[in-house]
């Protein structure tokens, strides 16, 4: 499983111009690749990892702060473009894999008191946000190791 963790002023994710999940405060964007081997190990480290990081101003997390989490199903974070012009998406899981670990790191957060947003899993989305900082930190499961 790989995470971008972005500090964000606010965030939103619209599908057919319509807004499905938006934070309008300081929290954080989570975009979130999940590959064939991620599991419920996983899944729970990283929704920790992700609620207790210190990565908001002065040095909070979203645990202190109850600052919101925007979450965002992202296959692409598992993009393979060290051959060719086109990459190849063959590490990442595919939907019916994929879809309920997703849902499972959401259902995390939220078991943790995170009040978390998310955009809508397999569509095409516009995900607007204004990064603060620009912060922007990477969580992957095969650094828990």
């Amino acid at each position: 499983m790989r995470i971008i963790l972005q500090r964000v002023e606010r965030a939103s994710v619209t599908v057919s111009d319509v807004v499905v999940g938006e934070i309008q405060e300081p929290g954080l964007l989570a975009l979130v690749g999940i590959t064939h081997d991620d599991a419920d190990a996983e899944i729970a480290k990283l929704a920790e990892r992700t609620w207790n990081l210190r990565l908001l101003d002065g040095e909070k997390s979203c645990a202190d702060e109850a600052a919101p989490i925007l979450a965002v199903s992202q296959f692409t974070l598992y993009g393979d473009v060290r051959k060719g012009r086109r990459p190849s998406w063959s590490k990442a899981a595919p939907g019916p894999v994929s879809e309920p670990l997703f849902n499972q790191y959401v259902s995390a957060l939220r078991g943790m008191g995170a009040r978390v947003e998310t955009g809508r899993f397999g569509a095409d989305m516009k995900v607007e946000l204004v990064n603060d900082g620009p912060f922007t930190v990477v969580l992957d499961s095969e650094d828990l190791l």
